[in-house]
């Protein structure tokens, strides 16, 4: 089954983006390749939902991360080595060898630059695969989850015809046939196999550059297990991509699996569920995380409220927006999905009265679907006294500390209701009576 995640998901807890300030996807973009790239950005977009395939997938980067390993291929050549394999091609050798021919003619006649761009790529080729040997042999003779797939690119290029092509000497002149017969090897009667050396090469780059950001940052692996489990448990779970991030502990489970979380406006509950959702989501594609320690039950989406915003060309009001995501999240959960679901101070587009009784109602409803888990979060204390009766929801809260009339938040989540009420002290603080005043 697919993973679900909307784009309002996406957008919310900044998973995607390549240029996007702050996006969970460029903090692990580190990759040296076109190819390691457009593998990142799949892996980034196809969250799995097999615990064991998760297991698997985090294996191999936590085997690249204590190897040690250092991208061993030059990007350059790398690139040129793809040109050149995409490059149009006869099937026939006799055509091929004419088309060589006739580019050297031309070279030697005019400023053709084809004949010396075929040269590059092909010896960037040579380089590369040579180099990409050396790779697969140290990688085949360690035992660890990467061995079979090293040693089956060991075994495309220990084929007679492929040693031959490595051994080539690149300084040397190559005689037209030669470069020909080599053209129509690479580019047509191995080229499925020669594609599966730039994969090897590519999925390489992200491994080691997925290691080198989960050694640097001292992120984890988090354990996937089966969806049935229902948990979701981490030790210092922070978010990846603000420096000096506070992290902070949550354990869930099918007998407790809500989560009332209250607090001040700027205490950090925003923050704190993003961390959880993005923590969620990077479990999911077997990356790396930043807690100390996280396992979790596999779900077959994420479904967030956090950022809800007008819709002018639909005609929506802030309230009806909420309401409208409210209810295409309760379409989810009737599917029966093991589904996260986050909300956000809930119903702030209305009044107060409306936002207490909406509040209470849905968590109340979302807390009978055991098999998901749902997060949500309110400055309307008042509702967390109504829901006391429930046993399946645990009771959070950020705290506010005074230093005498300034209020500080140290982001440390702790059990119960908050009694924060800091609102008109920052009103005051800023002196927005005065000014209105005058």
């Amino acid at each position: 089954m697919n993973f679900t995640i909307d784009k309002q998901s996406l957008d919310e807890l900044n998973l995607l983006g390549k240029f996007r300030q702050g996006s969970v996807y460029s903090l692990f973009n580190q990759v040296k390749t076109r190819g390691g790239e457009q593998l990142l950005d799949q892996l980034f977009r196809t969250p799995l939902t097999d615990a064991e395939a998760i297991n698997r997938r985090t294996a191999v980067f936590r085997f690249f991360q204590e190897s040690k390993f250092q991208f061993p291929f030059d990007a350059q050549q790398v690139v040129l080595m793809r040109e050149y394999v995409d490059a149009e091609s006869s099937k026939n050798y006799m055509q091929t060898w004419a088309g060589v021919l006739l580019k050297k003619c031309l070279s030697s006649l005019t400023r053709d630059e084809r004949y010396k761009a075929l040269i590059q790529g092909l010896q960037a080729t040579i380089v590369t695969m040579k180099k990409c040997f050396g790779f697969a042999s140290s990688l085949s003779a360690m035992t660890g989850p990467y061995q079979q797939e090293a040693s089956a690119i060991l075994q495309i290029l220990q084929s007679p015809e492929i040693s031959r092509l490595i051994d080539t000497d690149i300084y040397t002149d190559i005689s037209v046939g030669n470069i020909a017969r080599y053209d129509h090897l690479l580019k047509n009667k191995l080229n499925k196999e020669i594609r599966l050396i730039l994969d090897f090469i590519a999925a390489s780059d992200v491994n080691i550059a997925v290691g080198n950001i989960a050694a640097e940052k001292g992120f984890t692996y988090a354990r996937a297990m089966p969806k049935e489990r229902n948990i979701l448990r981490a030790i210092d779970l922070k978010h990846p991509s603000i420096g000096g991030a506070i992290g902070n502990t949550i354990e869930m489970a099918a007998q407790q699996n809500v989560i009332f979380l209250t607090g001040a406006n700027m205490a950090g509950k925003s923050t704190w569920m993003k961390s959880i959702g993005i923590g969620m989501y990077l479990a999911h594609i077997g990356f790396p995380v930043a807690a100390k320690s996280m396992e979790f039950s596999v779900r077959e989406g994420i479904y967030s409220s956090i950022n809800v915003a007008d819709n002018i060309a639909l005609g929506y009001s802030h309230f009806y927006a909420e309401v409208v995501r409210v209810k295409n999240a309760a379409d989810a959960t009737a599917t029966g999905k093991h589904l996260l679901l986050m909300f956000d101070e809930l119903f702030k587009g209305t009044n107060v009265k409306d936002a207490f009784d909406g509040t209470l109602a849905v968590t109340e409803s979302f807390a009978e679907y055991t098999n998901c888990l749902f997060i949500v979060s309110t400055h309307i204390i008042e509702v967390g006294a109504a829901l006391k009766n429930r046993n399946n929801i645990q009771f959070t809260f950020m705290p506010t500390v005074l230093e005498g009339s300034v209020p500080r938040y140290t982001y440390r989540l702790q059990e119960g209701i908050t009694e924060d009420r800091q609102g008109m002290m920052i009103i005051r603080n800023e002196g927005i009576l005065e000014l209105i005043g005058n």
